[in-house]
């Protein structure tokens, strides 16, 4: 019987490794044909298709050439800063300024080969780069644009941030959330939040006439970034200087900086067990962020009837009690999204502003002598009104995000093959249009910064600061092309909040054009970078002086 037993064992544990070796070929399987196989056959797919790029090697893609480029770049700038030259002007004519290829040195290089349309790999995703408004148009115009989404390779990596709010968001549930958070942003709304934006603004003015009393240099970037910040969380969240509210803010610029590393393997398959440690510490930055906006949200519903309020979390917390039932985590992640978003885009517009003007004496000027004429003098209110009367100032606007949009890309995933008839003009097939198909999965990246600065589409001058070009054209500026001008994205999906962007900027420029006159600090050095959004590397530093009355025009 003891015979028996051992040999029934010992077949058991046979067959439980025979069991364990199966499961682990078929993993292995499973692995090798998403790290290698899949992907081949979608980039043979691809070049059928007539879409070439640079040669991948999966599962990494073109990730390490990526990584390369970008740490010869940095070589090369931290060689020439020693000692740092003096910075070229913010707007000097051509990519001779190097703004596209300071920012993207990859991208410029890759154009140099193939093109304003071509394919690249993240780890075993794949992107069509596109830098061709023809091609864009050609691809999401029409029933066309609904066939494209959000990619999901960036939805799973921005999970921490952004959670499944309206940026990440698809199909209906992107349009519920759109209709709960619209009427947010109408103009009797934003009419009510510029009294905020005046309070803030005012604060961080006085701020800065101290430091100019003092010495006059001045990291502007620093303090609009957090004025802004603190204007979205009053008025939109309701929580005026609540020390919870500086927690998040201060803990999603942590989340910035920690998943827009270039270093990341985006892309890679199971490239989070690879840096267990970086996943680790974004999920408890995204569980710490999210029990503080749970708190912000509890308190603000002891205190709030059904149906008060218009701000943001008021017609949030309306909706997850009305029809439309947002749930607790979709108001945490609405939160969060705005909370980053509501600031982000107009923190940066104000700053690269800012060094225009200070590089742009005459329309410093300009701007200056329209504020005071509209607006009044320092201590005038700012109305509604008076802001929509400062066309100049929506010129420089304009012309501002066309240099530095905020958003330097867009990007869009196929939801389903995508067939598009191209003009001989997008892939350079001379003749007459052709039909292309673009593989379900295929995910798309447009190169906002380069389609900005190209000057095919804006001439000789797109890489100088020329606000006048809006003067002629209010809404495209004189591109040539329709699409080539996307400073909120495009289609369905542009951005819900561009209305209070556009107000915030004026409030606050007009404030700041009354107070202080404007110079560019020798500390300053221009150096753009992409952390999510186009951002100065090092903060803007300019020199300001307080303007007395003698000092106004008659």
């Amino acid at each position: 019987m003891e015979v028996v037993v051992v040999g029934a064992a010992a077949g058991g544990n046979q067959v439980a490794c025979a069991g364990a070796v199966a499961a682990l070929a078929v993993l292995l399987c499973g692995f090798i044909y998403a790290a290698w196989l899949s992907p081949a056959a979608t980039r043979r797919r691809l070049r059928h298709a007539g879409f070439d790029g640079p040669r991948p090697s999966f599962p990494f893609g073109n990730l390490p050439e990526i990584t390369a480029t970008l740490k010869a770049t940095a070589t090369t700038k931290s060689r020439g800063a020693l000692p740092p030259p003096p910075p070229p002007p913010p707007s000097s004519s051509s990519d001779e300024d190097g703004t596209h290829a300071a920012v993207f040195p990859y991208f410029a290089r890759w154009r140099q080969s193939f093109g304003k349309v071509f394919v690249y790999w993240l780890g075993t995703e794949p992107f069509l780069y596109v830098a061709d408004p023809g091609f864009l148009k050609s691809a999401t115009a029409g029933a066309l644009g609904k066939r494209w989404g959000k990619p999901d390779v960036f939805r799973r990596d921005r999970m921490p941030m952004f959670g499944r709010g309206l940026v990440m968001a698809e199909g209906d549930e992107w349009a519920r959330h759109r209709n709960i958070i619209a009427p947010a942003f109408s103009a009797t709304n934003l009419a009510d939040m510029a009294g905020v934006m005046r309070r803030a603004t005012a604060r961080m003015l006085d701020q800065w006439a101290g430091a100019a009393g003092s010495g006059g240099v001045v990291d502007v970037e620093k303090g609009v970034v957090r004025n802004a910040a603190e204007i979205i969380a009053e008025a939109s969240f309701g929580i005026a200087g609540d020390e919870a509210g500086a927690r998040v803010f201060e803990k999603l610029q942590a989340m910035q900086a920690m998943l827009f590393q270039s270093n990341r393997l985006v892309g890679v398959p199971l490239a989070r067990l690879l840096h267990v440690r970086k996943t680790y510490e974004a999920w408890r930055l995204g569980r710490e962020i999210d029990a503080l906006l749970v708190r912000i949200i509890d308190e603000r519903r002891q205190r709030r009837q059904a149906g008060s309020g218009k701000d943001l979390l008021s017609l949030l917390l309306a909706g997850a009690e009305g029809k439309a039932k947002l749930t607790t985590r979709e108001l945490v992640d609405e939160c969060k999204t705005f909370f980053f978003g509501g600031h982000e885009t107009t923190a940066l517009a104000l700053s690269w502003t800012l060094l225009m003007l200070a590089a742009h004496p005459e329309w410093q000027a300009a701007l200056r002598e329209e504020v005071l004429r509209e607006t009044g003098d320092e201590d005038a209110p700012l109305d509604a009104a008076a802001l929509g009367r400062l066309t100049k100032m929506g010129w420089v606007m304009s012309e501002v995000l066309r240099l530095y949009p905020p958003s330097p890309n867009v990007q869009r995933q196929a939801l389903e093959d995508v067939e598009m008839v191209a003009a001989p003009a997008d892939q350079g097939k001379g003749g007459q249009n052709h039909s292309t198909t673009i593989p379900r999965g295929t995910n798309m990246w447009v190169d906002v910064v380069a389609m900005h600065r190209d000057t095919e589409l804006w001439g000789e001058d797109a890489h100088e600061f020329r606000p006048e070009r809006f003067g002629r054209d209010p809404v495209q500026g004189g591109c040539r092309q329709r699409m080539g001008y996307l400073p909120f994205g495009f289609g369905g999906r542009i951005c819900v909040g561009r209305n209070l962007t556009a107000m915030e900027y004026r409030v606050v420029l007009a404030m700041v054009l009354r107070r202080f006159r404007l110079e560019v600090a020798p500390e300053y050095r221009h150096a753009p970078r992409v952390m999510l959004s186009l951002r100065p590397s090092a903060g803007i530093q300019l020199r300001l002086t307080p303007i007395v009355d003698d000092d106004l025009p008659a």
